[in-house]
């Protein structure tokens, strides 16, 4: 039996600040990864070159806005939704770079494992297609949710408050709750085959097993990429669709 050690659960998402100690505005792992997730596409964007015929950072700078227009926005919404392509954009890149974290040497972890990061972009989501729907439909937007035209009158009431629970409470839970589980489910996996590896290695088990836990561990972490941007697509993709259900109610 090898002696396996696995460290503590609150080891792998809870770290000292950098600086500020206790205090509000004191910066830990999280903090850190989250400012890069924002610096690092705003640095991308800012300083590529524009040239006629793109390459470099400026190719990938605007592969990243079509795929956005052409695989979230325009399915989702159509041309209308072209207006919200900063805010989606934005929610992509922040979402997809801070979950790449989690296989970054000396970082190796998810800013979307911890469940402040994804409850703060879902309450702006809230926020924002909650705001569009007031924006273009007035207070009738509420009134459709609680009282839903095309639906019998006895069952009015009913279905008013299943959209009621289902727009206002469930729509940000679910979409903040999706993103942290399935980050911090992907970085527990890779730490407890990381622990393997170290545990087969020190017991001198090398060549019998720790090709196949380090196989493992390896395919794991390509999936945990692939992971890392589907959760990005989903996420903006849902946004995406809140905001035309706020546009297009009757649909």
């Amino acid at each position: 039996m090898i002696g396996l050690e696995y460290p503590p659960i609150e080891n792998l998402v809870e770290w000292p600040n950098y600086f500020g100690g206790d205090s509000f505005w004191a910066l830990n792992k999280i903090g850190l990864i989250s400012l890069l997730a924002m610096a690092i596409p705003a640095a991308v964007f800012l300083f590529s070159k524009k040239e006629l015929v793109p390459r470099g950072m400026q190719n990938m700078a605007e592969s990243t806005v079509e795929f956005v227009e052409n695989q979230v926005i325009l399915p989702a919404i159509g041309r209308d939704g072209l207006r919200y392509l900063p805010l989606l954009l934005s929610l992509f890149l922040f979402v997809f770079i801070g979950n790449l974290f989690e296989v970054i040497p000396t970082f190796q972890m998810p800013a979307n494992a911890r469940m402040a990061n994804p409850m703060l972009l879902a309450l702006i989501v809230w926020v924002v297609f909650i705001a569009v729907g007031v924006k273009h439909h007035g207070l009738t937007y509420f009134k459709d949710i609680v009282w839903p035209p095309g639906v019998p009158v006895g069952l009015r009431w009913f279905v008013g408050l299943i959209e009621l629970i289902t727009v206002f409470f469930i729509r940000p839970f679910s979409l903040a709750v999706r993103l942290f589980a399935n980050m911090l489910a992907g970085h527990i996996l890779l730490v407890t085959f990381g622990v393997l590896c170290i545990a087969v290695f020190t017991a001198g088990l090398i060549i019998v097993l720790l090709p196949l836990t380090f196989g493992m561990l390896v395919a794991l972490t390509a999936f945990e990429i692939f992971v890392s941007f589907l959760q990005a697509f989903v996420f903006a993709l849902l946004t995406a669709v809140y905001i035309d259900s706020s546009l297009h109610p009757a649909h």
